[in-house]
């Protein structure tokens, strides 16, 4: 009966391949879908004689189906920038979800907030990334799900304790150049400090840094006031202060012994807040200082403070690097974590669990978990999301071989349905 059989392998092996061509069919519009191919392999042979030769004769038992592959190939992206959550891989990788006892896989990065906050998926898994910290993100620590303020949230308001200024100093027209730089107190209340410098030799400029007298109960206002020294390159050099306390010039630098930043001090406030305390940083990022004098006219370009005003959560924003940050009405944005980005050695090896998400398993390998653009991880591209990947021209033409062949063992077992009833006939 082996003519009914193997014909029969062939039938079921060609209906799992016409199942997974309607699968990639159904989801071409799914979001970060992968379509798949259904491999056949030829089952094991009886041996039914020999040749002169010695050579055997072998007769085969049909067809299986050895694997359905996944076509991890990247999709194209639908960046239509209307939702500023939604975030696509840009390379390989995967996002990290969590169901609450073990940690998915997935490609789709179309991502809301739920009612506590959380950064969860379309089917509910909470979002898992790096945890921060007063803004600051924490990529040693370990993943955890992200969590986002509601929106109307109240943040607190936040005193400003440091500032930087960047500007260039005239050297070739004695004159004086006014900059401002917006303060917060403990209570949130703005206050608009004003710093002049005045150039008052070569390569000589005063400064004085005050706050309006409005903003005091006193009615008055005891500006910061000191000297800065430039050498013959235009780099700030020195850095003396003549009130409210006498401080001699001293080099500026990051050496020990070496200055950089100017204290600011405030009291007395009008609105009852604390008493200001503010570092005017003199260095930059490079640890050269910003502020230098050329033979250009005078301006400043830049100042940098910390600290806000009360203000109310709206929303939140996820970035190019993977950093999601609530977003205020004072006008702040702060992190709130980062994205975590995985991969696994053989990606043929996951699970798949549907809604998109995959499991890894031992084939799979543990999953490698870092941040996007790191480790040959893909980066990512925000207000976008990743379309399926699947071709329906190939999918058409793959649906005809898998018909033609259906039909074809089909025919093969009523052929020999035929021959056996002749078989029967000739007997009766």
């Amino acid at each position: 009966m082996a003519s009914f059989y193997i014909p029969l392998s062939g039938l079921n092996a060609d209906s799992t391949a016409l199942n997974t061509i309607a699968n990639d069919l159904s989801n071409m519009n799914t979001t970060a879908f992968k379509s798949q191919t259904t491999n056949f392999s030829d089952m094991f042979y009886q041996q039914i004689g020999s040749n002169g030769a010695g050579n055997q004769i072998q007769q085969g038992e049909g067809v299986q189906v050895a694997s359905n592959s996944t076509n991890f190939t990247q999709g194209g992206y639908n960046t239509d920038g209307t939702t500023t959550s939604d975030v696509a891989l840009d390379g390989s990788g995967f996002f990290v979800v969590s169901d609450g006892s073990s940690n998915l896989l997935t490609r789709d990065g179309s991502f809301t907030q739920d009612s506590s906050g959380n950064l969860v998926t379309a089917g509910g898994l909470k979002v898992m990334g790096y945890p921060a910290v007063d803004g600051v993100v924490n990529t040693n620590a370990s993943i955890t799900a992200i969590s986002i303020p509601v929106t109307g949230a109240e943040q607190k308001a936040e005193a400003t304790t440091s500032f930087t200024m960047t500007a260039n100093l005239d050297s070739a027209t004695g004159d004086s150049l006014p900059g401002t730089v917006t303060l917060y107190d403990s209570l949130g209340t703005a206050h608009t400090a004003t710093i002049t410098y005045t150039q008052t030799g070569t390569n000589t400029w005063s400064y004085s840094a005050a706050l309006p007298a409005a903003d005091f109960t006193s009615g008055t206002s005891t500006a910061v006031t000191g000297t800065l020294t430039f050498d013959s390159n235009g780099n700030l050099s020195q850095v003396a202060q003549t009130t409210p306390t006498a401080v001699a010039a001293t080099t500026v630098g990051t050496a020990s012994g070496d200055i950089s930043s100017i204290p600011l001090s405030y009291t007395g406030l009008s609105d009852g807040a604390s008493d200001l305390s503010i570092s005017w940083n003199l260095l930059g990022s490079s640890g050269t200082p910003t502020i230098s004098q050329e033979a250009t006219a005078s301006k400043e370009s830049a100042s940098s403070p910390n600290g806000h005003a009360a203000g109310v959560c709206t929303g939140f924003s996820i970035d190019s690097d993977g950093t999601v940050s609530a977003t205020y009405s004072s006008g702040v944005s702060e992190a709130v974590g980062q994205l975590a980005v995985a991969s696994v050695t053989n990606q043929q090896g996951l699970s798949l669990q549907g809604n998109g998400d995959y499991t890894t398993t031992l084939a799979s390998g543990s999953a490698t978990v870092g941040t996007a653009g790191s480790g040959g991880l893909g980066t990512i591209k925000d207000s976008a999301l990743e379309e399926s990947n699947v071709n329906i021209s190939a999918a058409f033409s793959d649906l005809i071989i898998a018909q033609r062949g259906f039909e074809a063992n089909s025919k093969a077992i009523t052929t020999f349905d035929t021959i056996t009833q002749e078989t029967i006939n000739m007997i009766h």
